[in-house]
């Protein structure tokens, strides 16, 4: 296939993605929602107890065991600076494939799983807020409700994370 046809090919899957719209999944962190691109999602589980790392980050709960792989679990209320809440059995944790890693992310609640057309998602407002908004995507709108999309893959692998190591220099 040369270079041209690749290009066109792109372009008209891009194209038809912006059609169907993309699906988030909406989860709760106190009064907000948030959404994140749904590809990025391996599994949802409930919270279980982690095993706390030594001289961690506070947002970085801990690590589990889940089917002999180590997953780091942040807990996303800390990393974006919220109130802390009270673990219940509402907590769950949502476990992501970014980065070729697994990390798991603890949230209040995951409500559902929302298609959002391009014309749903606006820019982010140019705002003091508490979350860098080189983490967001955009406010995707529908109807009464507002979620805050997340880059959960920039979120993610943001130097001050720590979860992936750098790239190698070539």
């Amino acid at each position: 296939m040369s270079h041209a046809t690749a290009t066109v090919r792109h372009s008209y899957a891009e194209a038809r993605i912006e059609d169907r719209g993309h699906e988030f999944l909406t989860f709760a962190l106190g009064e907000e929602e948030y959404g994140v691109d749904i590809l990025k999602v391996k599994e949802i589980r409930g919270y279980d107890a982690v095993t706390r790392l030594p001289d961690a980050p506070d947002y970085i709960k801990g690590v589990i065991n889940l089917r002999g792989t180590i997953v780091p679990v942040i807990d996303m209320r800390v990393k974006l600076r919220l109130e802390r809440a009270d673990y219940t059995a509402m907590t769950v944790m949502i476990v992501l494939s970014v980065a070729d890693r697994v990390v798991g992310m603890v949230v209040d609640a995951v409500s559902d799983v929302v298609r959002l057309t391009g014309e749903q998602i606006r820019a982010v407002p140019e705002i003091a807020a508490t979350i860098d908004r080189q983490f967001l995507t955009g406010i995707g709108t529908m109807d009464e409700r507002m979620l805050i999309l997340l880059d959960i893959e920039r979120l993610m692998v943001s130097t001050e994370m720590g979860l992936v190591a750098d790239a190698p220099a070539h």
